[in-house]
């Protein structure tokens, strides 16, 4: 696949969306830019603001094996993995899989299983295999989870541990419609739920294909330094108690290759960086507790440190996409 193919890609993709979705157009580019740099998304936001919806519309546009779960209290890590069971007929022990081996993983309200349940995807999510009772299975690719969850609600829920957190290239947060926006939303789905009408334009092997892709846009050693940087600014940040991994400093990489795809380049530059730093980075740090602490801190503390970090002066000849401009 070349640039011109996967920029058709994304935009029939996009088009989709735009069939079910109304606004959301960053978090819409968010989600297409995790699943180009073949990461996780963890979609946070108040009920009824379409987190459920939006990953079940991505999940129709592609031509790709989907599975719902919705985590409770009593979900147990085998309703995910599956299970080994007794077939009488036969005499022998059969492996029936679960939800997990599919292309795209809908969690829903993943914060409301035990952590024992939350665990059981930390195996599939970082390596892409789950192993069941001593045998270890291969998950296909392209493998996606996305998971959603309420940051208001805290009754019967179980906050996601850092472990868990860092396995997610993105949280990404849409927030309210605003007031021509929500007047569209009671126009589009007042007669019929346009979801249902959704067709795939996607196939496994375009997105696997778009994915390498990705992986081989252009970043300068000028960027790959100025990534580091804000990397190990939020380790010495007042506010944080606990920075950004060298995994944190992968995903920003990764972002940033596929944010640069998604604008239609085969080459990064530091405003694509910059608009995944946020969602790549503010779920990541732990926070200090104290007066003054409150919802939002990480995010303002990952801004102000893109505002002090100093960006690399564009060179008057940029190599860009291996050629020369």
């Amino acid at each position: 696949m070349n640039l011109q193919e996967a920029n058709g890609l994304i935009s029939a993709i996009r088009m989709n969306l735009s069939k079910v979705i109304v606004g959301k157009e960053s978090g819409v580019d968010l989600l297409l830019t995790a699943m180009l740099a073949n990461g996780h998304v963890l979609l946070e936001d108040v009920p009824g603001t379409g987190k459920t919806l939006l990953a079940k519309t991505l999940a129709r546009s592609l031509d790709c094996a989907f599975k719902r779960i919705q985590f409770t209290p009593d979900l147990l890590p085998s309703d995910l993995s599956g299970i080994n069971y007794y077939n009488q007929k036969s005499g022998e022990f059969e492996f029936r899989p679960g939800p997990v081996f599919a292309s795209i993983l809908l969690a829903d309200e993943i914060n409301r299983a035990t952590p024992r349940t939350q665990s059981s995807l930390l195996e599939c999510m970082e390596e892409r295999q789950i192993t069941i009772d001593g045998v270890t299975h291969e998950l296909e690719a392209p493998f996606l989870v996305i998971a959603t969850q309420n940051p208001v609600d805290s009754q019967g829920t179980f906050p996601l541990p850092e472990a868990q957190l860092d396995r997610f290239l993105m949280r990404i947060t849409t927030g309210y419609p605003s007031f021509e926006e929500g007047v569209h939303i009671l126009q589009r789905f007042r007669q019929s739920n346009p979801l249902e009408d959704t067709a795939a334009v996607a196939t496994a092997q375009q997105i696997q294909a778009a994915q390498r892709l990705t992986a081989a846009v252009n970043v300068s050693d000028d960027l790959l330094a100025y990534m580091i940087r804000i990397v190990e600014a939020t380790r010495k940040a007042a506010a944080v108690k606990l920075g950004a991994s060298p995994r944190a400093g992968f995903a920003l990489l990764r972002a940033s290759q596929g944010y640069a795809l998604i604008q239609g380049r085969d080459y990064v530059i530091p405003d694509d960086i910059k608009a995944v730093a946020v969602p790549v980075l503010a779920h990541r740090l732990l926070l200090q507790r104290g007066p003054g602490s409150r919802e939002g801190q990480a995010a303002e503390t990952v801004l102000q440190i893109l505002r002090e970090v100093e960006v690399p002066a564009e060179p008057t000849a940029a190599v860009r996409g291996g050629r020369v401009e």
